[in-house]
């Protein structure tokens, strides 16, 4: 059977991205437990940056999909657009396991994302791969120069502030309070794998090795009213946690779905391991802008 002809509706051109050679991070660090909202300096860059979330859906079923697993793990590394702070969330798809490979990591829930976002763009079907930045627009995954400009129009529009405080982990779940003063908003946490990879054995893309970043286990919707301090949880699904995590959090307008704020906070791996109680006390991006 031609797989191809069950294929998600648009064409997706492969194109050849290289990854960067070097990781940077470009974090701030702040008392334990909080991210505290600060300007993100960069070096040999003296203008502060703007977080920017930029979500990738993929699968390891799709044979397009490893150029824009790449183009957003540079993305995530070199940070190459000026003026942004690109969180980056993976987000993997179920409609391309029937095709031979299950994708480990994908989720129902990931798939319900991109659907409520095609309707939400007015789109005639889901695809892969795909990029939504902001919430506000949306790409062919692969498409670099479609990433820097929307990555650098998000970067210019002023965002609310959004620190998170008491971030905690115990068992296989985290802990924390988000804050900010940003009307009319919906709050939502993610828990991404920081780096994760495959070796894909059947499917368009056997006998090739995947690599990803900032995979997301779990999503949730927090309400409208969260970001006020009140303790909130966020559990990871069971499972044996190899890697470190970024904890994300998001505010969206109600009406349009645009990201009005964003942060990030690592946890690390010695923090993870299970029934013990670790004060996260890493990395936070968080900028303040008009409220």
């Amino acid at each position: 059977m031609d797989t191809h002809a069950i294929r998600p509706a648009r064409t997706v051109l492969l194109l050849t991205v290289a990854l960067a050679a070097g990781w940077f991070s470009f974090f701030l660090f702040s008392r334990p437990g909080s991210a505290v909202a600060a300007s993100v300096p960069v070096p040999g860059d003296s203008n502060p940056r703007q977080p920017v979330l930029v979500e990738l859906f993929t699968s390891e079923g799709c044979s397009s999909c490893p150029p824009a697993d790449a183009l957003l793990a540079r993305l995530d590394a070199t940070q190459f657009v000026p003026g942004a702070q690109a969180i980056v969330l993976s987000e993997h798809v179920t409609y391309w396991n029937r095709l031979g490979w299950r994708d480990p990591y994908s989720s129902d829930e990931m798939t319900g994302r991109q659907q409520r976002y095609a309707a939400h763009f007015r789109l005639g079907s889901v695809y892969t791969p795909q990029i939504v930045v902001d919430g506000a627009t949306e790409f062919v995954g692969n498409d670099s120069t479609a990433l820097t400009r929307a990555v650098a129009r998000a970067a210019a529009t002023p965002k609310a502030a959004l620190t998170l405080e008491n971030v905690q982990w115990t068992g296989n779940a985290v802990s924390f309070a988000a804050r900010s003063s940003a009307p009319h908003a919906t709050l939502f946490a993610a828990l991404a794998e920081d780096a994760t990879q495959s070796s894909v054995a059947r499917g368009e893309n056997a006998g090739r090795t995947l690599r990803h970043v900032a995979v997301v286990r779990v999503l949730e919707e927090k309400g409208s009213n969260s970001a006020d301090g009140r303790p909130l949880t966020l559990k990871l699904p069971a499972r044996s946690v190899a890697t470190p995590l970024r904890l994300v959090v998001f505010l969206t307008d109600r009406g349009s779905g645009r990201v009005l704020g964003v942060v990030e906070q690592a946890i690390p791996t010695q923090s993870l391991s299970a029934g013990t109680r670790s004060t996260a006390a890493l990395a936070a991006v968080s900028i303040p802008g008009a409220h």
